[in-house]
């Protein structure tokens, strides 16, 4: 439909006809009524106007002219029907008046009674060929039809008689960008923008054809000038939070749909992208808030339940992320996304006993291998054991995350002659971490548009013959994708500590410390591949040395947790709590929390004796300070009953003891698996008991000076999970096996 009309309700003309079946003492009475109105009118009072119109009506009933302008009263003030009504008289009175001809016909077309009203408008025109307005109301009906080439002669015809027709140009731009004859759309969109600069239609229009063609700098300045003239024009508050987006200006993006917002409170789909927003900028109470809203407007809105129950999560909300994906799945039932988020917060709940989480996470692979059935019956990729291999990567956190930051140094130093690497990308998310991931890989796939049909095509297509899953249930699932099964060997690695449930993929990589033989077998699906020395590969992002430890400072020994807050479980808050009771005047900092989930975690320890003075809780800090912080604490303490990774190896690299207890799940034994890599295994305990007392212990004796801190970091640096070379061999030759075990099962 038309953007804009130039005239949307025509005035009189002088020459209004004036015919009727009325005496011409009524019609003299008439006419002074339709001066009293249109004298009302002037002065903005359209119903007193209506009232005088209404006289007019009465005064002569068969004066076309007094129901003509009761139609154009009428229709000032809202009432559509009551003008339809009075159009309908006047045209019956007088049929061949143009002006009732064609508002009937104008407002016949806005109620989608497009053959009626191209009668009546081409009545209009048949006795006034120059009605301009009629003209472009015809092309309006053509163009809502279907028939844009019509709408495009109509609108011809005006601007050859009148080239700046303002309405007619206007159009005539916005049918051509629609017919895609870019250049002439362009053309008619300047003109309209050089008569009037602030057109919210013609700039929306041409911002967004610039836009197309990777012009943003002019684009940006034309959806801003839009809204200027038309702040409720939705569109150019999208295209714009799109623009901010993808330049990675989140700030930005996040005001603009903010306020988008103002004008559509209603939409579910704006506020889950707000949200998303708010959370990348760690603003978590809004983001939180952000979600609750989609929800409450959409309750199948199911990316925003997922990043709620996140959100929960992330803030040690265990019970409550829970609660979230059980009411979104009662909303959507069978919705295979909810149900992969809610698994991952299985893994941080402690009560449930490790046959019980296998078994459900066996059920939820059936499941959606049930939903996605192989998709490809056979593979044409050469079965020769020593060939060179096509790997590739999916992953939704190729940016600044730690599945990425673990990943690059692999990607960097595998084996060019023996690996072809590609990089599947399902995220969106991008920044210096991602142009650098897509430099030194030999095939970089943007993917988060692709359905998981589609993805899987692409791989299929790409000939892979290792598929590594990078997110398992956590993040951007791709699970889908892998039970399509596009690649003949699949494994899954580094971003889920534990099996997938699912038979189609066929292998995960671990080591011998996070998954002990003979143990971790029982609670997979997949075959387990273990490295001979660490699963991960650290490269620090920070390099300032560490300072000497507070306690020479203090006088007091600090402890420190920098987890994620869903590690925060009731056992690890009890040792703690046991710990800061044994070493008087100790204190305990915790990064990363805020809002309801740090206060409950103050309270839990406070109910448990310890003082909240004792207590420091630092929210969400920027990468350096974090790092920073590790200056501020002399005994670092794991999580329980999951521990650390990214956080234990950032631990180490600043110098500071770790103490641990791994259980008997993978995701309980990362940082065990850590200081045994670093030669650092007298830190582990075999028990909770032992955990306390080697806590203990390391604050009865904390480091002294620098050195110390420094030295620790030397011993890290010389061990394997630094040593990249060392670690791209070690996962080169898994997958090298794995290939092996493929082909010799032949055809």
């Amino acid at each position: 439909m038309f953007e804009r009309l130039l005239e949307r309700l025509l005035r009189r003309a002088a020459t209004l006809s004036a015919r009727a079946d009325a005496p011409a003492e009524d019609r003299s009475a008439a006419e002074r009524c339709i001066e009293a109105g249109r004298a009302a009118e002037r002065s903005g009072k359209t119903a007193e106007a209506c009232g005088h119109y209404r006289e007019a009506v009465a005064a002569a009933p068969g004066y076309a002219k007094a129901h003509l302008e009761l139609g154009i009263g009428l229709e000032a003030t809202g009432d559509a029907e009551g003008a339809l009504a009075a159009y309908r008289e006047a045209v019956g009175l007088d049929a061949a008046d143009p002006y009732a001809s064609y508002n009937l016909g104008r407002l016949l077309q806005a109620r989608g009674d497009l053959r009626e009203a191209e009668r009546l408008v081409r009545a209009a025109l048949a006795r006034k060929p120059d009605f301009v307005e009629a003209r472009i109301v015809l092309a309006g009906i053509h163009e809502i039809g279907g028939a844009l080439a019509a709408a495009a002669g109509e609108l011809e015809i005006v601007l050859r008689h009148r080239p700046e027709h303002p309405g007619a140009l206007l159009n005539y731009g916005l049918l051509l960008a629609k017919q895609g004859r870019a250049p002439e759309a362009e053309n008619a969109l300047r003109r309209v923008l050089a008569a009037d600069p602030g057109s919210a239609s013609a700039s929306h229009r041409l911002a967004s054809m610039l836009l197309e063609r990777g012009e943003a700098a002019e684009a940006e300045h034309l959806f801003k000038a839009a809204l200027e003239r038309d702040p409720a024009l939705v569109e150019a508050h999208v295209r714009l939070f799109e623009l901010f987006r993808k330049r990675g200006d989140i700030g930005a993006a996040a005001a603009q749909l903010a306020r988008l917002l103002e004008h559509r409170p209603d939409w579910a789909d704006a506020w889950y992208d707000y949200g998303l927003m708010l959370k990348k900028l760690f603003k978590r109470a809004d983001a939180e808030a952000a979600f609750r809203r989609a929800v409450a407007l959409d309750p199948r809105h199911v990316g925003a339940q997922r990043m709620l129950g996140g959100m929960l999560l992330s803030q040690a909300r265990v019970e409550e992320a829970l609660a979230s994906y059980a009411l979104a799945l009662r909303h959507n039932p069978g919705q295979l996304e909810i149900e992969s988020a809610e698994m991952f917060a299985r893994l941080f709940v402690e009560t449930t006993p490790d046959d019980e989480l296998f078994a459900r996470h066996q059920a939820l692979g059936a499941r959606i291998e049930a939903a996605f059935p192989p998709r490809y019956p056979a593979f044409g990729n050469a079965r020769d054991p020593e060939r060179r291999l096509r790997v590739g990567y999916v992953s939704g956190d190729f940016s600044y995350h730690p599945v990425a930051l673990f990943l690059l140094p692999l990607l960097e130093r595998h084996d060019r002659s023996a690996f072809e690497i590609h990089a599947y990308s399902v995220g969106d998310n991008v920044d210096d971490v991602t142009r650098r991931a897509s430099t030194v890989v030999d095939g970089w796939h943007e993917a988060s548009a692709l359905s998981a049909q589609e993805l899987a095509d692409a791989i299929h297509g790409d000939a892979i013959d290792v598929l590594v899953d990078l997110s398992g249930h956590s993040g951007v699932s791709a699970l889908a994708t892998f039970a399509l099964q596009p690649a003949p060997v699949q494994a899954t690695w580094l971003g889920y500590l534990g099996t997938t449930g699912m038979t189609r993929m066929h292998w995960r990589l671990c080591d011998r410390h996070t998954d002990l033989a003979g143990v971790a077998e029982r609670f997979h699906t997949e075959a387990l591949a273990r490295l001979p020395n660490s699963q991960w590969c650290y490269r620090p992002v920070f390099t300032e040395a560490p300072s000497e430890p507070p306690f020479a400072r203090n006088g007091f020994v600090t402890f420190g947790s920098f987890n994620q807050g869903a590690k925060l479980s009731p056992s690890t808050r009890a040792l703690w709590a046991e710990i800061l009771g044994r070493v008087p005047g100790s204190r305990l900092a915790v990064l990363d929390i805020e809002g309801p989930g740090a206060d409950a975690f103050v309270a839990d320890l406070s109910r448990r004796g310890i003082d909240p003075a004792r207590v420091t809780i630092v929210p969400r800090v920027p990468p350096a300070d974090y790092f920073r912080w590790f200056n501020r604490v002399d005994v670092a303490l794991d999580t329980t009953p999951y521990s650390g990774g990214t956080t234990t190896c950032d631990t180490l690299w600043m110098g500071v003891p770790i103490v641990t207890v791994p259980g008997s799940r993978p995701a309980s034994r990362s940082t065990a698996s850590i200081l045994t890599s670093v030669g650092a295994s007298e830190w582990i305990a075999a028990t909770p008991a032992d955990y306390v007392r080697l806590a203990v212990e390391l604050a009865a004796k904390p480091p002294a000076g620098a050195h110390a801190r420094l030295a620790l970091r030397e011993r890290m640096r010389r061990s394997p999970i630094m040593d990249e070379p060392r670690f791209a061999r070690d996962v080169e030759a898994a997958y090298r096996a794995m290939w092996r075990a493929w082909c010799g099962r032949g055809a």
